[in-house]
Order: C-alpha cells, then sequence, then structure tokens
C-alpha cells in the first residue's frame, strides 16, 4: 500500500514515535512517502533516506517560558498562505511519481488537508487527540480551564472525520467518540532494549534553560545525586552534574536513575512509565496537555504534579519514592505490539476497497495498570 506519512516539525516526540511507526510499515512491505519540516524532517531524512520532503510546518511562539496565544496566531496568519503555496507544490511534486492510497498523521494538517482534497482515508495517530476524545478524570482548576477550552478547540480542528484515530497514552480514560482506540505509548528501540536498574542518581531534564537559579536550588538538597541535562553543558557543582547531551548518555541515565525531573512533555514520561521511573513533573505553563499528563501521573501514583520546582517540592516528591514505585510496578507494556496489530488491521481493511459508509466503532482501551 502507498501511504503518505505527515509529521509535524515542531518538537522532535512527534518525528521520534513516526520513526518507529515508519519503521513498522516499510518492514510490513509498504511504500512510504514522508513529509515534515525544521528538526523533524532532518531526523526522518536521515533515518529514511530518498523517503521524506520537507514542508513549511507551523510553528508556537513562546513568551518567556510559556506558549504564547497572541504571538502564535499572528505568526500563522502572516507565514500560512506562502506555506500553504509552497506545501501544495511539494504534493504536486509528490504525485508524478507516488500515487498515495492512505495519509496517516501524526497531528499534521497538510497530508490531512491533501487527503480531503484527493478524497483519501486519514489514519490519526498520536496523543493529542485524548483531550477531545475521551472524557477526563480529572478536576480541571480554574486557572487552566481557559487552556483546556482551546487545546480542545485546537485539537478538534486537527484532523476532523478521520477514518480511525489511534490515541496513545499511559493513561486509560473513557472514550465520548467513535473509531477512536486508545492504544500503549509508542517506544522507541532504545528504550526497548534498556535495561533499567536504580542507581543514586535523580535524572534532570530541562528544556526551558533561562531557568538559571536551577543549580542553586538543587544544591540545597546536598544528600542528592542530580545529573541535569537541558543546559548542554559538561560541568561538574558538586552534587549537581551538568551533562552534554547525548542520546545514548541520556538513555544510559535514564534507565538507572531512581527518579526523573521533567516537565509535562508526553515521550519523555512515557519513557519514564515504561521503564517504572518515578515522576516529578513540572508542566509549561499554558500547555495543557502537558499540564494534563502531570495530572494524570500523579493521579495515577506514578510521581507528584507541581506547578514549579523547588527544594521542598523536590523534598516531598522524592519522599514518596517507594509508594511511586510501588505503583510503578503495576504498569505493563508489550512494546509497541497493540498498536502495529491494530494498526495493521486497518490498513489491510482500508485495502481491501470494501469500505462502509459509516465505518464501526473500534472503540478499545488497554489495561494501563
Amino acid at each position: 500500500m502507498n501511504i503518505l506519512y505527515g509529521v509535524p516539525g515542531e518538537g522532535l516526540g512527534h518525528a521520534t514515535r513516526s520513526k518507529v511507526v515508519i519503521g513498522h510499515l516499510l518492514a510490513r512491505g509498504h511504500q512510504v512517502c514522508v513529509v515534515s519540516s525544521s528538526r523533524a524532517y532532518k531526523m526522518l531524512a536521515a533515518a529514511f533516506p530518498g523517503r521524506v520532503h520537507e514542508i513549511r510546518g507551523f510553528h508556537l511562539a513562546y513568551n518567556g517560558l510559556a506558549v504564547s496565544k497572541l504571538r502564535t496566531a499572528a505568526l500563522t496568519l502572516r507565514t500560512a498562505p506562502e506555506d500553504l503555496r509552497i506545501n501544495f507544490a511539494k504534493y504536486r511534486e509528490l504525485l508524478c511519481d507516488f500515487e498515495p492510497e492512505v495519509v496517516v498523521s501524526d497531528f499534521e494538517s497538510f497530508t490531512y488537508l491533501f487527503a480531503k482534497l484527493h478524497r483519501l482515508p486519514v489514519v490519526s495517530i498520536d496523543n493529542m487527540q485524548i483531550i477531545s476524545r475521551a472524557k477526563l478524570n480529572v478536576a480541571v482548576p480554574k486557572a487552566e480551564r481557559g487552556n483546556y477550552s482551546l487545546a480542545k478547540s485546537i485539537v478538534r480542528a486537527k484532523l476532523p472525520h478521520s477514518r480511525h484515530y489511534f490515541v496513545t497514552t499511559f493513561f486509560d480514560l473513557p472514550l465520548q467518540k467513535e473509531r477512536t482506540t486508545l492504544v500503549p505509548p509508542i517506544i522507541r528501540p532504545e528504550i526497548l532494549a534498556a535495561q533499567p536498574s536504580q542507581g543514586q542518581h535523580v535524572l534532570v531534564y530541562q528544556s526551558a534553560t533561562t531557568q538559571q537559579n536551577l543549580v542553586a536550588l538543587l544544591q540545597q538538597l546536598p544528600d542528592q545525586e542530580f545529573r541535569l541535562y537541558g543546559f548542554n553543558k559538561q560541568e561538574s557543582h558538586g552534587n549537581v552534574q551538568l551533562c552534554a547531551f547525548s542520546e545514548a548518555g541520556f538513555i544510559a541515565d535514564l534507565a538507572s536513575a531512581r527518579a526523573i525531573v521533567t516537565n509535562g512533555g508526553f515521550s519523555l514520561i512515557s519513557e519514564a512509565v515504561f521503564l517504572h521511573k518515578p515522576i516529578c513533573a513540572i508542566p509549561i505553563p499554558a500547555q495543557f496537555e502537558q499540564w494534563l499528563n502531570a495530572a494524570e501521573v500523579e493521579k495515577m501514583g506514578y510521581g507528584r504534579h507541581f506547578e514549579a520546582i523547588t527544594a521542598d517540592n523536590m523534598r516531598a516528591f522524592l519522599y514518596g519514592l517507594a509508594n511511586f514505585e510501588k505503583a510503578l510496578s503495576g504498569y505493563q507494556q508489550e512494546g509497541n505490539e497493540v498498536l502495529f496489530a491494530r494498526l495493521d488491521e486497518e490498513l489491510k481493511e482500508i485495502g481491501s476497497r470494501h469500505l462502509p459508509a459509516e465505518p464501526a466503532p473500534q472503540e478499545a482501551s488497554w489495561g494501563g495498570e
């Protein structure tokens, strides 16, 4: 089957997860053409030479550590016309020697628009759709309700009326919409191959490197060893070791950590859950998806959710490690086999050319606990 696969360029989490799925599709004998932008394009082009084409992507604008809704809207309005022109020119170029039969999208818009224009079925694979297609089991505080409403509107507008939605998640929620299947998170091969152990260090990943007081804050816990990623420096500050980024080094430190401290990003939290590592999650402000991931970490007993990193918050988190480890011990996931099996079934049905007018609901969940 000829598959057009869309990957957004904003952040590398989408590219890392899509790389796993694309590899599976190629191994199953499908012909896959990938479109992406920015850093994701570079990663995927290196992994799949000759199969990846660069398009213009959507980007978030920040004000400090938080997403700026006004700046993002202004950036989108300013760049959208030219981006659309370039992207559809790229699609016309692709059609010269590649005729897609289905579009698979990881929350990427332009492949979706291509599919609708050419009446192709769309299969969505991402974690964001849980915001609009499932019923939340955590109370949304007043301060987050505006972010929730905005996130829900954005997610609903992304890939509407797709043939099927595979929603990757480390927590189980009741579904509210048809043609939706919850599947475990996509785990990259390097994490699947990692051998978890319990060292003495706490892994700290901080992508917002403007937090210049972080080292001094962690030094307030001198009896703890911290390995800090995000500043891309190799320095020692007593009990705090700054680590220059190395994928192999990061995975080794993650697999051997006694706990992790991170934002609310889905990829690292999912990997930590898979490896049974307690999590202290501090979501980036104004990103509801990160808030939800952090809230679910705490609800499931996998760790703590705080608004900020403070010495007292760190002490509270570390005090509860034994309980978090106990809760995490009940989490089971058979690699990526659930998603692969369900995706293969969906593509087989599409390929049969005997599609029902209304696809039968495939509401399924999995045991996250």
